[in-house]
């Protein structure tokens, strides 16, 4: 009996071991999928504001109608809680949903296609384990005909999706590959960075062809290039590698700031990421050659030291635009155009700045802009909004200015472009207004 006792004791204390081991082993692999899905951004799009985590009712605009983001919790009704491994991954790399019909492509699978099976497999982990339930099911899109009928999209899907998985170049640094896959595939960087075809189809799905991340105008918001290799002195190319990592990490770099859609990325993706992941990927982007861009042959009218000089002298009398500067912009960005280092962005070169659609600068000086807080850079500086102070006209004049100042080379405002911006905004612009009455 004693020796029996002792043997059922160990075996006893073996399975148990066994039993935490693979509990341990469950919970990192939980883990490892909440890491993937931030990566992934999937909060962003599945949570509608003041909404529950991944409950889904985000109103997405199109072309096409209002697209209403799916509850992705593990509930089992109004959720993905009875999706099997391989029907998630089929939702994932494909579009398909459970029930064998098509999702919008507003969902990137096209880039999510390059997921491996053991991020596919981490990620169902972290669904099904880590998220909370919700009931609640999210409403219908509101997709006007024929764009609603979802057999539909599998002819578009033949045509445009790509559903093989990543692959490294031969050759290629294991940086070098892991930045492709996390901006090819998880980070779906594509999606609004490569320009969109007839069909809104993305171009191209990676670096394969050169139009991949060379930018696109997306909801008004100007999605730059983001190849950062070459020597023409565009966008990224002035950037460092440790810029780029600054930038996705912080929201804010000693170039550029956040605005638009990318600061919500930065506030619930990028910024969460490892050093040596957001590394992978800025080495990954300088390694994508740029040309020299098109714009770039607009004649600027001055150079960056004549547009200082005439500001910091004042020499404003005939020039509407830089005495708009002067009244409202140059506290912060000086008369440089440079502003401070991680704190108010430059002017000079910049992306917003010079986009051949204006749409996004006229929204920052109507709007404002904040930056968001992050875990490196919790202060969430911001921008005051200037559309209560400014006609259209001014805000034309104003915007006109910065693009063609400090050797600028973004072209003309006009009044007409302003008032469209304007009748989009939100109707509570007049909050920051200085109210003088006792």
């Amino acid at each position: 009996m004693t020796h029996r006792y002792w043997l059922a004791a160990l075996l006893g204390c073996g399975l148990a071991g066994v039993a935490a081991s693979a509990t341990a082993a469950e919970q990192t692999e939980v883990e490892r999928g909440a890491y993937l899905a931030r990566a992934g951004d999937c909060v962003a799009c599945h949570t509608a504001p003041g909404g529950k985590p991944f409950a889904g009712g985000l109103e997405i605009e199109s072309p096409f109608g209002t697209i209403i983001s799916t509850n992705i919790t593990p509930d089992p009704d109004a959720g993905i809680g009875n999706y099997s491994r391989d029907q998630f991954a089929a939702a994932l790399r494909e579009g398909k949903r459970a029930d064998g019909a098509n999702l919008y492509p507003a969902m990137p699978y096209p880039s999510y296609a390059k997921l491996s099976d053991d991020d596919i497999d981490a990620l169902y982990a972290y669904f099904m384990q880590g998220v909370e339930p919700v009931s609640e099911k999210a409403k219908e899109s509101d997709i006007g005909f024929p764009f609603n009928q979802r057999w539909g999209i599998g002819l578009w899907n033949w045509l445009f999706a790509d559903a093989e998985a990543f692959e490294p170049k031969a050759g290629q640094s294991e940086q070098l590959a892991r930045g492709a896959y996390l901006v090819q595939g998880l980070g779906h960087c594509g999606s609004c960075h490569t320009p969109r075809g007839l069909l809104f189809q993305e171009k191209a799905l990676d670096d394969s062809d050169d139009a991949y991340l060379t930018g696109e105008t997306l909801g008004g918001w100007w999605a730059p290039n983001l190849r950062g290799g070459g020597d023409s002195g565009s966008g990224l190319q002035n950037w460092s590698a440790d810029d780029i990592v600054d930038y996705l990490a912080t929201g804010r770099n000693d170039h550029s700031a956040v605005t638009g859609e990318m600061t919500s990325v930065v506030a619930n993706s990028t910024s969460y990421l490892s050093d040596d992941d957001l590394q992978a990927i800025a080495a990954y982007l300088k390694s994508l050659s740029r040309g020299a861009d098109d714009e770039q042959e607009a004649q600027s009218e001055t150079t960056p030291e004549q547009t200082e000089q005439m500001l910091t002298a004042a020499d404003v009398a005939d020039k509407p635009g830089a005495r708009l500067y002067l009244d409202n912009c140059n506290a912060c960005h000086f008369a440089n155009g440079r502003g401070a280092p991680q704190t108010f962005p430059s002017l000079v070169d910049n992306e917003l700045v010079n986009a051949d659609d204006p749409t996004g600068l006229i929204h920052v000086i109507l709007a404002g802009a904040r930056m968001p807080s992050t875990p490196g850079k919790p202060e969430a500086l911001a921008m005051p909004d200037f559309g209560w102070r400014l006609s259209d006209d001014e805000a034309a004049q104003l915007a006109t200015f910065v693009r063609g100042a400090w050797g600028n080379h973004g072209g003309e405002v006009s009044a007409d472009q302003v008032a469209k911006v304007r009748e989009n905004l939100p109707q509570d612009l007049e909050s920051s207004k200085p109210d003088f009455q006792d």
